[in-house]
C-alpha cells in the first residue's frame, strides 16, 4: 500500500521544467514569450549571466501571446532574453510559531538578519473566505484595552472593524495600545505602505518590548514594488488563517488598506484595466472583498481584524472609505479636531458604531453606553450656545445634565498611551459614572 502511494506521487510529479524569454519591459510590467503558466503563479527570471542572480515574479495576466509579469522586487539587472522559469505554484510563505516576536517581509522572510526561523511550514498566501454557513456567530466580547472602545463600541471575537482616519491623527498608537493590552492570544501586524522610518518607531516605541512578545509584524515599506504592497496583506491575513485553524484567537491590524488599494491601482492601471472613480480599476474593489472576507470566525478560532482606513482630507465618502465601510461590522472614526483638542484616544464615539455589541454586552452595560451617548449628542447639539453663553441653566432638564456631566465624560474618554484598561473595569466605571438607572 505504502510502495503504491509512493509510485503514484512520482508518477504525479512533472519532470518537466517550462522556460520564456523576456521581449519587452514598460515601467512596472514585464512581457515574455512563454513559458506555460497561469494567473497568480510564480516565475523565477534569471538575470544577466555575469550577476547569475534571480528576480521572483507574478503572472498577472496575458495579452495575445505574451505573459505580462509582476516583479516583487527592483528589476534593474533584467536585460532582453533573459530566460523566465515557471515554478508551477502560486506565491507560499512559511508558518509557524517560530514566527511570533518576528518582523517579516512580504515574503515571510525575518527582517532580522541573524535571525533563524525553525519548524516552519508552507502555507499559500491567496485562499477563499470561510464558507458563510460554517462561521459560527459571534457572541462574545474581546478585551481591547481602549477603555472607550470596550465600553461604547464593544468588540466581539471575530468582528472586523475600519479605523477612518487623516493623516497624524493617532492611528500608529491606537494599534499599539491594541496590541498591547487585548485579550488575543497573538497579534499580526501588517505595516503596508508605511516610511521606512516609522516601522521601527512603531516597533520600539508603539508596541514595545512587551507588545512585541506576542507579535508577528509583517512589513511592505512605500519604496517596495507595488506586488509586494499587495502580497503583504496576504501574507499577514495567511498567517492569521494558520493561528486562526491551530484555535488561537488572532488580532488581525493592518495599516493601511487603502495603500493595498491604491498598490492593486498600480498594478490594474500597468495591465491594462480603465480606471474608474478616482482613478481606481475594478480589480480594487473586486479584491477587497475576498481580503477582507478572509478574517472573522471558524470552527477552530478566530481573527478580529483592525483595519485602518486612510480619509484624505477627512472626507469619509471617498471611494475605498465607503467600499470598506460597507463590507466591515463597525467603523470607529478618529477626529482630527478632538486629537487638537488633546483627547487620546481621539474616537468620535458618536460617528462610530460596533455592529455587534448588542449580541457581546449585557443588558446593564448597554444601557449605560445608551445613557452615555444621549449626553454628549445632547451637549454637542447645544455646543455654539454653551459656548457664546447663550444657553440659560434652567431651559432644558437635558441639556443640564449634558452639561453637568460632560467634563466628567470627557475625563473618562480619554486614556494614557501606556494605561492598560481591563474591560471588566472599565465597563464598570462607565456604570458608576452615569448611574443606574440615571441616578449619578
Amino acid at each position: 500500500m505504502y510502495v503504491s502511494h509512493l509510485m503514484d506521487a512520482i508518477d504525479d510529479i512533472d519532470t518537466y521544467k517550462r522556460y520564456g524569454k523576456i521581449v519587452r519591459v514598460v515601467g512596472l510590467m514585464i512581457e515574455s514569450k512563454g513559458p506555460e503558466a497561469s494567473v497568480g503563479e510564480v516565475c523565477v527570471i534569471h538575470s544577466s549571466p555575469k550577476k547569475d542572480e534571480t528576480i521572483l515574479a507574478e503572472v498577472v495576466g496575458f495579452s495575445e501571446e505574451k505573459v505580462l509579469l509582476m516583479p516583487y522586487s527592483e528589476i534593474t539587472d533584467i536585460s532582453p532574453g533573459c530566460l523566465v522559469e515557471a515554478t508551477g505554484d502560486p506565491l507560499q510563505v512559511k508558518v509557524g510559531r517560530g514566527m511570533v516576536g518576528q518582523v517579516l517581509d512580504s515574503l515571510g522572510r525575518s527582517m532580522y538578519e541573524t535571525a533563524s526561523l525553525k519548524g516552519l511550514r508552507p502555507y499559500p498566501t491567496d485562499q477563499s473566505p470561510p464558507n458563510p454557513l460554517s462561521r459560527p456567530p459571534i457572541e462574545e466580547p474581546i478585551q481591547v484595552g481602549v477603555r472607550s472602545i470596550d465600553t461604547l463600541l464593544t468588540v466581539g471575537k471575530g468582528q472586523r472593524v475600519g479605523i477612518f482616519a487623516g493623516s497624524g491623527v493617532g492611528k500608529s498608537t491606537l494599534m499599539g495600545m491594541i496590541a498591547r493590552n487585548s485579550g488575543a492570544d497573538i497579534n499580526v501586524i501588517a505595516l503596508i505602505g508605511e516610511r521606512g522610518r516609522e516601522v521601527r518607531e512603531f516597533i520600539e516605541r508603539d508596541l514595545g518590548e512587551e507588545g512585541l512578545k506576542k507579535s508577528i509584524v509583517v512589513v511592505a515599506t512605500s519604496d517596495q514594488p507595488a506586488l509586494m504592497r499587495i502580497k503583504g496583506a496576504y501574507t499577514a491575513t495567511a498567517i492569521s488563517e494558520y493561528f486562526r485553524d491551530l484555535g488561537y484567537d488572532v488580532n488581525l491590524m493592518m495599516d493601511s488598506v487603502t495603500r493595498v488599494a491604491m498598490a492593486q491601482r498600480e498594478v490594474g492601471l500597468a495591465t491594462g484595466e480603465p480606471p474608474t472613480t478616482k482613478g481606481y480599476t475594478p480589480s480594487v474593489f473586486a479584491i477587497l472583498p475576498k481580503l477582507l472576507e478572509r478574517t472573522g470566525t471558524n470552527a477552530s478560532g478566530s481573527i478580529t481584524a483592525f483595519y485602518t482606513v486612510l480619509v484624505d482630507g477627512d472626507d469619509m465618502n471617498e471611494p475605498i472609505a465607503d467600499t470598506v465601510r460597507g463590507i466591515l461590522d463597525g467603523h470607529f472614526v478618529l477626529d482630527r479636531k478632538l486629537a487638537e483638542q488633546g483627547q487620546f484616544p481621539a474616537i468620535n464615539v458618536l460617528k462610530s458604531i460596533s455592529r455587534v455589541m448588542n449580541h457581546v454586552a449585557d443588558k446593564e452595560h448597554l444601557e449605560a453606553a445608551v445613557r452615555m451617548r444621549n449626553l454628549l449628542a445632547t451637549y454637542e447639539e447645544n455646543q455654539e450656545l454653551i459656548q457664546i453663553g447663550a444657553y440659560r441653566k434652567g431651559s432644558s432638564k437635558e441639556v443640564d445634565e449634558a452639561i453637568q456631566y460632560h467634563p466628567k465624560l470627557i475625563s473618562f474618554l480619554k486614556q494614557g498611551t501606556h494605561e492598560p484598561v481591563r474591560n471588566v473595569e472599565a465597563v464598570e466605571q462607565l456604570i458608576q459614572l452615569v448611574g443606574r438607572g440615571g441616578q449619578g
